[in-house]
């Protein structure tokens, strides 16, 4: 049987007040020891069959991609965010550029899949896309009192028309449409893409889209709705007014959450951090990181697939 993890990591120093909300979903007991970005390779296979006894090969493969590329996405956005909040979806960005290769070809698809981590001597093209429809299919199943809804769906300029072969992979691996879009009359377009994606995300997210470009020919829209109860659940009336500092000495006034209770917790001496578990019904987990007064960028140079699969065994009541 195999299980995922949600992890949301909040990474956090004294003085630097510096914010990662990072959400992804892992595998535990993945690994990885590659650079970012593997070199260039010729071409990408179409074929490597496997036996009944490696059905969830791609799955794995993908998985491992997906935690590489987050990890080398975080370092590269934090680059240029020293001193905002970051919060970003790996797995949903890498599902979208990957649904973008069922249309690419030669370079293009080389490229965006050298940036997602896969090597193409590895694993092949038809592998990867089963490798994510699997992956969604864990993703968007049902489970008591979690809910996590993911997709992606391409509105398409009315006067191009996709190909049937595209439409029907897109389907059949990524559970993807393709919806026709006026885009000359952005104003009307923009309202229709607003609703489609407060309808599947339970109206969090109303308005996605302003000043829609009339030139516009194909829009990506990825989309992730994630709704859970803690296992342990703080109690609201012990909520209250605290300061939180957002950098330096510059503090604002939050509710803040309090609650007592025995949770996972770490050390991790190579990142210099604290980690804490807390965990959600329905199978999902919140990793917390605390790094160390003045090991922020230690954290960020340093974090990597290898210490995310070992908290799970690093933590300990």
């Amino acid at each position: 049987k195999c299980h995922f993890f949600l992890f949301f990591f909040l990474l956090q120093t004294y003085r630097n007040m510096k914010i990662l909300f990072f959400l992804c979903l892992l595998f535990v007991g993945i690994h990885s020891s590659s650079d970012c970005y593997e070199p260039d390779h010729q071409g990408v296979r179409n074929q490597n069959p496997r036996g009944p006894a490696n059905q969830n090969m791609p799955q794995q493969t993908v998985g491992n991609s997906v935690c590489q590329f987050a990890c080398c996405f975080y370092k590269e956005i934090s680059s240029h965010e020293k001193s905002r909040n970051v919060f970003f979806s790996p797995l949903s960005i890498s599902t979208a550029f990957a649904m973008l290769t069922l249309g690419a070809r030669s370079d293009t698809q080389a490229q965006i899949l050298r940036v997602l981590s896969f090597n193409p001597r590895e694993i092949s093209e038809n592998e990867i896309h089963e490798g994510y429809r699997q992956l969604m299919q864990m993703v968007n199943r049902k489970n008591e009192g979690l809910q996590l809804n993911m997709g992606n769906v391409l509105f398409v300029l009315d006067r191009l028309k996709p190909q049937d072969k595209f439409l029907s992979t897109l389907r059949n691996f990524y559970e993807g449409e393709a919806y026709p879009m006026n885009f000359k009359r952005s104003d009307q377009a923009q309202i229709k893409i607003n609703k489609y994606v407060a309808e599947r995300t339970n109206g969090k997210i109303k308005d996605l889209i302003n000043n829609l470009d009339p030139l516009t020919e194909i829009l990506l829209v990825s989309y992730i709705y994630f709704k859970a109860e803690w296992e342990k659940p703080f109690d609201p009336k012990y909520t209250k007014k605290g300061k939180f500092f957002v950098e330096g000495n510059k503090a604002v006034e939050v509710p803040m959450m309090f609650g007592m209770g025995l949770f996972k917790h770490g050390y991790d001496e190579q990142l210099s951090s604290t980690v804490v578990q807390m965990d959600y019904k329905g199978g999902a987990s919140a990793f917390f990181i605390l790094p160390d007064q003045g090991k922020m960028k230690k954290l960020e140079e340093r974090f990597s697939c290898e210490h995310l699969s070992r908290w799970r065994t690093l933590v300990s009541k």
